[in-house]
Formats: structure tokens, C-alpha cells, sequence
């Protein structure tokens, strides 16, 4: 079972370095950046990160549809984090803790494209409770992949 976490269009270079060091706390396998997310080696991607840019793998790739691509061809769950008129609530999703899953994020502004909504296999979604509908990108990874860690799935 591998875990990774795909971030799309991320713009600000604190998330990024957030989601690194998230993602080295909670032991993922690999991070995928996307589109125009900014890369490693960056001061402010390391001020967040406290290094785990360092400890956790990465890869880059500018259209996220050829590492989706590949990655199903291996047999890898896709998940979308986002809401949208087939998503489903979190509390409602099983997965099976053999599975390998790649979590995908997104940019703040233009969400998930489309094309990318129409490839995933589940879309998910975390309930919102008041007036704002989203959370930052990097709270909502970090949700993601500590219920996926400390629940060997969601």
C-alpha cells in the first residue's frame, strides 16, 4: 500500500512547505507537484517545511494528467479532495487498507480543474459546517493524510 498526495496549481510556497512536512509526519510515500506549484529548493518552501523537502520524495510534473495516468495504470486510487455535484462526504468513503491512493489537492482560487474531477475515481469532500465552504489547501491535506494514517484509511 503506497500513499501520495498530488498538489495541483498550489500558488503560495507556505502550503507547499506545509504539505511537506505533513506528509513527512505522517509517513507518505511521495509528493507530486503539479502545474505551476512551486518546487524545492526554495528559502520559503524550507521555512515552512523544516526540511522534510528533504526526507520526503517528490516529483515534478507540468500536466498532473500524466502521473494520474501512470499511476492508475499501476492500480493506484484516485481520490480528489473537493466539492462538486459527485462528491461524496468523507464520513461515507470506504477504502480498503490494501489499496494504494494518491490524495489530490488543489489551487484556492480555480479548485480542481475538471478535466482532473473527471479522472478520479471518488471524489471526496469535508463537510463544511459554516458561511466558508473550503478550508486552506494545506489544513485540508493535512486532514486527509492524518485520518488516512490513523485510520489506515478513510
Amino acid at each position: 500500500m503506497k500513499r501520495y498526495i498530488l498538489l495541483d496549481n498550489i500558488r503560495s510556497l507556505h502550503n507547499v512547505g506545509s504539505i511537506f512536512r505533513t506528509a513527512d509526519g505522517s509517513w507518505f510515500d511521495m509528493i507530486y507537484l503539479t502545474g505551476y506549484t512551486p518546487t524545492p529548493p526554495r528559502k520559503e518552501i524550507s521555512k515552512t517545511a523544516l526540511d522534510a523537502e528533504n526526507s520526503v520524495p517528490w516529483e515534478f510534473y507540468k500536466d498532473p494528467t500524466e502521473i494520474i495516468q501512470f499511476l492508475q495504470w499501476q492500480w493506484v486510487k484516485i481520490l480528489c479532495i473537493e466539492q462538486d455535484g459527485n462528491s461524496k462526504s468523507i464520513e461515507n468513503i470506504k477504502i480498503h487498507k490494501n489499496d494504494s491512493i494518491c490524495y489530490i489537492v488543489w489551487n484556492e482560487k480555480t479548485w480542481v480543474s475538471k478535466s482532473l474531477l473527471n479522472i478520479a475515481d471518488v471524489i471526496i469532500e469535508l463537510p463544511m459546517l459554516g458561511i466558508k465552504q473550503s478550508l486552506n489547501v494545506s489544513v485540508t491535506a493535512g486532514i486527509i493524510m492524518y485520518i488516512d494514517m490513523l485510520y489506515k484509511r478513510i
